[in-house]
């Protein structure tokens, strides 16, 4: 089927994408991916700041009598369709997970690797599924609700690291910068995780839990809050000192530009983190904290995938992409 102006239109492009797969086609779904994570992350978190957390009060179902939101006494319809919103877009990261799997298995030749990092999407999906039906059931218990999150972080590695790999050869990984500062970056990496894992320590501490029911975590929340911020200023510290060490060493351009994007990132999230902090944790900056904390996440992946190399993309499946972007 053709446009009038002769180009197959979107959905054919888009069945084409992953059918009759392209190395360029491969990152596109897995960078789409990475975005799908991302976004329901940052809804989940519109779920809990608008008190919808229990909107439906059961799992599968969202009432004790439908899968989907009816009149109910003890719940007002708006919270049950948020809820009931939110779970349908994991359908959605669900598809996509799946193209991506469907692409690499179509990929010609087909490289094992990225076959193995593709199933792992649709396979994090759905036990990222079955603990929202613990997170339901322990009534938002904030540890539940933390590891949403964090599994959530778990499956943007995956599909970064597709993303990455899509774009490069199968040969050994070799670093291409000085052996200390691709530790420094993997420390970063490390320090960035811990971040995260701090960043749901306070939030299953403060406000916004996600219904009047939920329970939270006994600590003080000025203690954790300011623990938060000391790991802040750590990973901001590591990243300036990678910053610094890639320009001294020379190091690959792609990789400065990396550090420098996840630098950017971090102020922009340090900006967002203390205006939320001073005006008592409004709701939508919670929101904009999430996102930063996933570009953050996602910046620091970056980072580390620029410090090595696989090598280029052998023919067959280079010599039809040369328009592909460069390896990250």
């Amino acid at each position: 089927m053709k446009e009038s102006t002769g180009r197959p239109n979107v959905l054919v492009r888009a069945l084409r994408s992953f059918w009759a797969p392209t190395a360029r086609s491969m990152r596109g779904w897995a960078l789409a991916s990475v975005v799908a994570n991302a976004g329901i992350a940052v809804t989940g978190a519109g779920v809990r700041v608008t008190g919808s957390g229990l909107g439906c009060p059961t799992w599968p179902r969202c009432t004790p009598d439908s899968f989907v939101p009816i009149a109910h006494p003890e719940t007002s319809m708006l919270t049950m369709l948020i809820e009931f919103g939110n779970r349908l877009l994991t359908f959605l990261v669900l598809a996509v997970g799946a193209a991506c799997v469907i692409a690499a298995l179509r990929l010609v030749p087909r490289r094992r690797a990225l076959v193995r990092l593709a199933l792992l999407q649709p396979a994090g999906v759905l036990a990222q599924a079955l603990w929202g039906g613990l997170v339901v059931r322990s009534a938002l218990n904030p540890f539940t609700v933390g590891m949403h999150f964090l599994i959530s972080m778990a499956l943007i590695a995956a599909c970064w690291t597709l993303y990455a790999r899509a774009g490069e050869g199968d040969g050994p990984a070799a670093r291409v910068a000085h052996r200390d500062v691709r530790r420094l970056g993997h420390a970063l990496l490390a320090a960035t995780a811990v971040l995260l894992v701090a960043g749901v320590v306070v939030s299953g501490t403060g406000p916004h839990s996600g219904d009047v029911i939920a329970s939270r975590f006994g600590f003080d929340i000025e203690t954790v809050a300011r623990l938060h911020a000391d790991i802040v200023y750590v990973v901001v510290g590591l990243t300036f000192a990678l910053l610094f060490a890639l320009r001294a060493t020379g190091a690959p351009r792609v990789a400065r530009r990396a550090a420098l994007g996840l630098f950017v990132v971090e102020l922009g999230q340090g900006v967002i983190g203390y205006t939320q902090y001073f005006l008592a944790v409004p709701a939508a900056l919670v929101l904009l904290h999430v996102l930063g904390a996933s570009l953050v996440w996602i910046a620091a992946l970056r980072v580390v995938t620029s410090l090595r190399s696989r090598g280029p993309l052998e023919a067959p499946a280079a010599a039809a992409h040369t328009e592909a972007p460069a390896p990250v």
